[in-house]
């Protein structure tokens, strides 16, 4: 039976799988024990009954892959992978179920490498005739998906390459036209990211198989015109090729000599290229000369030259001057004896690996480990990632050359609006074009963003304000901790591109913002507690009193004006205390006009009424030299307040009538009378801190009567409140103590309330 896979060479993305979509990690898959084995044993009751839109069996398929795969120099782990993405359809969670069989690298590499096949068959299904007519859009459009496809994961493209070769080989062994769509997205995307990749082996092979169901009578033309005397043909370059070898050994010049295969396309293209009749094209006859190292090369094309008659104009030293893929090697056309062309390509065997294979040596020696595969000089994951961006970049380039102008006219950007740059460890970031150090920055993390102080590209100390480039590594200093600056959002001065970056810098001035106004209502009425001597209340029994969730709640409207500390006043404020007989004080008579003041028993003489009890008030604790004045009470005398009470001024302001003026009397006794007055001290919280305070008290003889303490954890580490009752004679003196007082380690304020 078929299945509707997701286009002619992989499997449909299932519902199960669109639902649980996530970003493949770009570690190499780890060895597991016969990974490769377990791999195709978990597959096969899956697919082994099923077919591709083709007509192949998908196991057949999946395993001709995995010689791809391991021709290329593929890891075990990498070929078990495409038994996993060809078993995503037949699975209802087949994240959860893969990464439980085989763990997370392998369930990602798999689910994103189907989610890529299902978005390219969409795009291959929409946009047929645009890519038939060579539509440098569609064109676009797809390299576009493939570089999203390596932002995620490296490997997601490998597996892509080796199945469409591989449905490519099927058409073409059933003797079947392949759908002409499919024939010219192999050849015009699949087959350049392969050269882009430097991987030639899948190149050639795929562009003559697509090139031969897309024009299938030059193709067989130009077959043909290569068999007519392929014999003669061979015979001869046989002999050349032993010859030279043999001349080149005796000269003292290590080296291999080998035929080079004929590709069709690549003799088509220069011919058409070049208007050139089959026997002008110079590869038709071609050798490859293996050197031991790279001055062997130069030794091996300088006896060739000598040997041979070159042709001017056809020499090319890609070994000083390496293609943009990385490709490596010396090309040189001479004519024999007889005057026939002969193409030499002139190379070490490391140069020749990373032909054959290009990036994929990166994985080989990567998941291989120390001894790599083929001969592939040591790598890194970081080398692999950066080859693949900048061949993929350079790619873009190609596309937005002769083609710009029409893609400008479609309205379609080449890659205009986005960037794409690594981190030190070689992870893909993709960003907005304009994009600087801090946009980068802020999406790797947010923390990351808020401490960023300076940036390297390329190893070199640039400013924060500097666009980045496609394909430059980037480096973020940062301090431990601290936030962004104001100038970020400044657009005048280019800090930020992203609207990410923007909104989290917008979003951490705001907290800030919030964060002040929030510890300025703290202030105000953790004061207000102490004014009140309700210290001890808690702050969130507070807020739910007045009708908040939480005290940060009371804070914010506090900070912004919004709520009068008045009304926590009123709230807080106890009602007029029933005083005891101690509390009074015989006020004297008033002086009577003409007369001078007169001065009785009691402390406090009342300014033109008779004798009048008179009681000190508790709220605010007035003592000698305290300027002074009084309420007159209902029936309770007259409570004698400091000039200063926020509770005289509310009640005078109501019953202004009331108000009479005090002043203070002689002492009752020669040693004289103590009052009680409140000290509040503010300080870093600590062991001994009550210790220490109380023994300047009792050094300075004053009498402590009362404590009262509360401990805030805040972002300093802890504020101790402390209100202190003490006796005084003069309140003179207690400025005396509070300076001392003031001076105790750790005491950030001491003050009178």
């Amino acid at each position: 039976m078929k299945s509707n896979m997701l286009g002619p060479d992989a499997p449909r993305a299932s519902q199960g799988a669109s639902a649980s979509i996530v970003t493949a990690t770009a570690d190499s898959l780890p060895e597991q024990p016969h990974a490769l084995a377990r791999a195709r044993a978990f597959a096969e009751p899956l697919i082994a009954s099923e077919a591709l839109d083709t007509g192949e069996n998908i196991l057949a398929h999946a395993d001709a892959v995995v010689g791809i795969l391991k021709a290329i120099g593929g890891s075990e782990a990498m070929q078990a992978a495409i038994y996993l993405v060809h078993s995503c359809q037949h699975l209802n969670k087949p994240q959860e179920v893969i990464a439980k069989a085989f763990g997370a690298s392998y369930a990602a590499l798999a689910v994103e490498t189907t989610k890529l096949v299902y978005v390219q068959r969409q795009a291959r299904a929409a946009g047929a005739d645009a890519q038939l007519l060579d539509d440098p859009a569609a064109q676009t459009e797809n390299v576009r998906k493939m570089l999203l496809a390596f932002s995620r994961d490296l490997r997601v493209v490998m597996l892509r390459l080796a199945s469409r070769l591989q449905t490519l080989r099927y058409y073409a062994a059933t003797r079947q036209s392949a759908p002409a769509a499919l024939a010219h997205e192999s050849l015009h995307v699949f087959a350049p990211l392969a050269n882009r990749l430097g991987i030639w082996q899948l190149k050639w092979e795929m562009e003559d198989l697509a090139f031969r169901f897309l024009e299938p009578d030059t193709y067989k033309q130009t077959a043909r015109l290569l068999d007519e005397k392929r014999v003669e043909r061979e015979g001869f370059m046989e002999a050349l090729r032993a010859q030279l070898e043999r001349e080149l050994n005796q000269n003292g010049i290590a080296a291999l000599v080998q035929g080079r295969p004929k590709h069709i396309y690549s003799i088509v293209k220069k011919m058409r290229g070049k208007s050139l009749d089959f026997e002008q094209v110079f590869d038709i006859r071609a050798l490859r000369v293996i050197a031991a190292d790279v001055s062997g090369c130069y030794a091996a094309l300088g006896f060739v030259h000598s040997r041979f008659t070159p042709i001017e104009g056809e020499f090319d030293d890609y070994i000083a001057k390496p293609k943009p893929n990385g490709y490596q090697s010396l090309h040189t056309v001479v004519r024999d004896e007889a005057g026939r062309a002969v193409e030499v390509q002139i190379r070490t065997q490391a140069m020749h690996d990373h032909a054959e294979h290009g990036v994929a040596a990166h994985w080989a020696y990567k998941e291989a480990g120390t001894k790599g595969y083929s001969g592939v000089s040591a790598s890194s994951e970081y080398d692999a990632k950066i080859a693949v961006l900048r061949q993929l970049l350079a790619w873009e380039r190609d596309l937005s050359g002769p083609a710009a102008q029409r893609a400008s006219e479609a309205k379609q950007g080449l890659f205009e609006d986005r960037i794409y740059v690594l981190t030190p460890d070689a992870a893909i970031v993709e960003l907005p074009q304009g994009a600087t150090a801090v946009d980068f920055a802020y999406s790797v993390h947010t923390s990351l963003g808020h401490r960023c102080r300076g940036a390297r590209i390329d190893g070199g100390m640039v400013p924060l304000n500097t666009p980045l480039q496609n394909g430059q590594t980037v480096e973020v200093i940062t301090a431990k901790e601290g936030g962004p600056s104001r100038d970020w959002l400044n657009p005048e001065l280019g800090f930020l591109s992203s609207n990410r970056a923007k909104s989290k810098v917008r979003a951490w001035f705001n907290a800030l913002a919030m964060e002040q106004t929030v510890a300025k209502g703290r202030e105000a009425v953790e004061k207000l507690l102490q004014r009140e001597g309700k210290t001890a209340m808690k702050l969130d029994d507070l807020a739910l009193q007045l009708g908040f969730k939480a005290a940060d709640d009371l804070f914010e409207v506090v900070g912004k004006d919004e709520l009068s500390l008045r009304t926590i006043e009123n709230m807080l404020r106890p009602p007029e205390p029933v005083l005891s007989q101690d509390d009074y004080v015989l006020a004297k008579k008033a002086r009577q006009p003409g007369k001078s003041s007169q001065r009785g028993k009691g402390n406090v003489l009342v300014v033109g009424i008779d004798s009048l009890l008179t009681q000190l008030a508790r709220c605010c604790k007035p003592a000698p030299p305290d300027e002074i004045l009084g309420f007159v009470t209902k029936g309770k005398g007259v409570s004698i307040h400091r000039s200063d009470c926020s509770n005289f001024r509310n009640m005078a302001s109501g019953s202004p009538d009331r108000v009479i003026e005090v002043e203070w009397g002689s002492p009752k006794t020669p040693d004289g009378a103590v009052y009680p007055v409140d000290v509040a001290v503010e300080a870093a919280d600590r062991q001994g801190l009550l210790r220490d305070i109380s023994e300047v008290f009792t050094k300075e003889k004053m009498n402590v009567i009362g404590v009262q303490t509360q401990s805030v954890k805040d972002n300093r580490g802890g504020t101790a409140w402390m209100t202190f009752t003490v006796e005084v004679a003069q309140s003179g003196r207690l400025n005396q103590v509070l300076g001392i007082v003031a001076d105790v380690p750790g005491v950030r304020s001491a003050r009178r309330r």
